[in-house]
């Protein structure tokens, strides 16, 4: 008995030899990433629009942390929704606007796939990436603790003691107990 049908089997094409080969498959996705590394590199946002963009996302920020205190969870949310909309701006408290704008400085490093937005303030000298530009969008990731709104003394009286001195009263504190030593006398199971 003939299992094997002459006219069933096909020779593969060239193509189909190629893609099915190990080296044909890490070409095409070589291929695939040079694609894609000169989409992300003709799109990265320019400075202009990474400033305007975090400086919006910064807005946002403001205004959803006037009265409650987000956790990592909750900002990481928030920016997803900071990047995807655009914030009202008279919505933003003057003062605390001013305040952020001279206590921190923005600052747009430009990468060959990628732009980021950093700030530096008196809490994050080296900075704190606050935004992400990459194929034509800027992705926020600033959080309200990133932001110096105030500047304070870190510590306050330097001469003060750390324990005060603690003041007993001259009253009756009560009665020492009675307390009669204890003498091990052996297990009393055995």
């Amino acid at each position: 008995m003939d299992q094997f049908n002459r006219n069933t089997y096909k020779k593969e094409t060239l193509f189909q030899q190629f893609y099915h080969s190990c080296l044909g498959k890490v070409i095409i996705l070589a291929v695939v990433g040079i694609i894609l590394f000169i989409v992300a590199a003709m799109t990265v946002p320019n400075d202009e629009k990474m400033r305007f963009e975090t400086n919006d996302n910064v807005h946002q920020c403001l205004q959803d942390n006037d009265s409650i205190k987000s956790d990592g969870i909750d900002e990481f949310f928030q920016n997803i929704g900071r990047t995807c909309s655009h914030a009202d701006t008279t919505l933003t408290n003057r003062e605390v606007y001013d305040a952020y704008k001279k206590y921190n400085k923005m600052e747009v490093y430009r990468h060959n796939i990628f732009a980021t937005t950093y700030l530096r303030n008196t809490l994050n000298t080296q900075g704190v990436r606050v935004g992400i530009g990459v194929f034509g969008f800027v992705i926020s990731t600033v959080r309200y603790t990133d932001l110096v709104l105030d500047i304070g003394p870190a510590r306050g009286d330097y001469n003060k003691k750390l324990i005060p001195d603690v003041v007993i009263p001259d009253e009756y504190i009560g009665d020492n107990p009675n307390l009669k030593p204890y003498h091990y006398k052996g297990n009393p199971d055995d």
